[in-house]
């Protein structure tokens, strides 16, 4: 395989990286910055989804489930591409603090219309600007990165922040589901919770302006982009267009870019199943105790990204990245069925844990394979692609379900596809790996 997915030397990676990182004020400063955030990610997102998903006021079937995942999310995903144009030209401490204050202040809406239960238009609006004011956030995160971490300990940097700020805010939605356990549910309780973000995003904010000079985490003045920003989003459009030209003369990463995809939509397949098992089928009709009931999931989930982030460096530099996509895939195929067909909660907390696993490890795998097998000057354009793709991957998995399972999410046959998906998507990426790997290693 070419360099990205082959095997690496065990010593490729410094020691003492995560010890260096940590050492550094700038880095800490940042990572407290993005962790508050994500706090008031998880309590927000508690009460929005306990509100839509698990009130005992209201009924959603899956279709309107998916539905509303879908308005929530792919605004979300278009955007995504675009953010860039505005992070490269205006100050990025001052856009991370914007995106927070603004998302604080846009909370108490949200919270008002939860509260007197009223979920028509202003309130999907006010969610949805949250919820994309939250892409400029970590976007702008991702590219002050650089100015506060040595380059060659950016992997262990962006590994180490994406894995704690998963941790975090799944800490943020399992208190805001025991505050919920205590008080009861209901459009009230659902809307406390919620408020509660406008503490994470709002001390968010202020540690940045606190943190942080104007200029600290760039753009620097010399690579500003000078060009209108009109031009500059239409230059994102056609660039979107080339970067999926450029990636198909990659087979390597283009490959693994599939895979991730595809994985992507099987898991959105997964994802509203557990959401209709723990709603409608192991906790029917007791909404606290379905909302409760996730919290195990979310915690699986959470040490499944964890433990990934540990062992696939040296799985991937021992075994080569592909070999170690393929395992995963392979493993998922096996597990998928014989974890959930029984439909048992706890095994269904177990599942989840193996395909968060796999979740993590392919996206540190695609990852790595786009930074080091695309050109430099497509890169960035490349991996809006890919993160587009993984996105709107997922909401089309999700519509699926939808159409696919009963309310009560309980399907043996939905859940065998799944299982076929991933061991046909495991022998495509098999044999597509060996033959490429045949021809330059001859």
């Amino acid at each position: 395989m070419q360099a990205a997915l082959a095997p690496q030397p065990t010593g490729a990676m410094p020691r003492g990286n995560l010890r260096a990182i940590l050492a550094q004020r700038g880095f800490r400063r940042l990572l407290a910055v993005r962790l508050l955030s994500q706090l008031g990610d998880g309590w927000f997102q508690a009460g929005l989804a306990g509100s839509v998903f698990f009130n005992p006021e209201k009924a959603a079937s899956p279709v309107a489930i998916a539905t509303a995942f879908a308005v929530l999310l792919l605004p979300y995903s278009t955007l995504g591409p675009f953010v860039g144009v505005f992070l490269d030209r205006w100050s990025r401490v001052r856009t991370l603090f914007v995106a927070n204050t603004l998302r604080a202040a846009l909370v108490v809406p949200a919270v008002m219309f939860v509260w007197r239960g009223d979920e028509g238009t202003l309130f999907v609006a006010t969610a949805l600007c949250i919820i994309a004011l939250n892409r400029f956030f970590l976007a702008g995160i991702s590219a002050g990165q650089p100015h506060v971490v040595d380059e060659a300990r950016l992997v262990t940097a962006n590994s180490f922040a994406t894995t704690f700020g998963t941790v975090v805010f799944s800490t943020g939605l399992a208190s805001a589901a025991f505050v919920l356990q205590l008080t009861g549910t209901g459009f009230h309780q659902y809307a406390m919770v919620s408020g509660v973000a406008v503490l994470g995003y709002g001390l968010s904010a202020a540690l940045t302006m606190l943190s942080f000079r104007l200029d600290a985490l760039g753009p620097d003045d010399a690579a500003r982009p000078r060009g209108s920003t009109l031009a500059a989003l239409a230059d994102t459009a056609r660039g979107m267009v080339a970067g999926v030209r450029h990636v198909a003369h990659r087979p390597a990463a283009a490959s693994v870019l599939i895979v991730q995809a595809v994985h992507r939509g099987l898991y959105g397949v997964l994802a509203i199943t557990t959401l209709l098992l723990y709603r409608n089928f192991y906790n029917a009709g007791d909404p606290a105790a379905s909302l409760t009931g996730l919290l195990p999931v979310a915690a699986a989930a959470a040490l499944g990204a964890l433990v990934s982030a540990v062992v696939t460096p040296p799985v991937t530099r021992r075994i080569g990245g592909s070999r170690w996509v393929t395992a995963m895939m392979a493993s998922l195929a096996v597990l998928v069925p014989v974890l959930a067909l029984p439909f048992l909660a706890p095994l269904t907390v177990a599942a989840a844990f193996f395909v968060s696993l796999a979740t993590q490890g392919t996206k540190i795998v695609t990852d790595t394979a786009l930074q080091l097998e695309i050109s430099d000057d497509y890169r960035g354009r490349v991996f809006s692609v890919n993160d587009t793709a993984f996105n709107l991957l997922f909401v089309l998995g999700l519509l699926i379900g939808a159409f696919a399972l009963p309310e009560n999410g309980h399907s043996h046959a939905v859940i065998a596809a799944v299982g076929v998906g991933y061991a046909v998507l495991a022998m495509w990426y098999a044999n597509f790996a060996s033959r490429r790997s045949a021809r330059l290693n001859p």
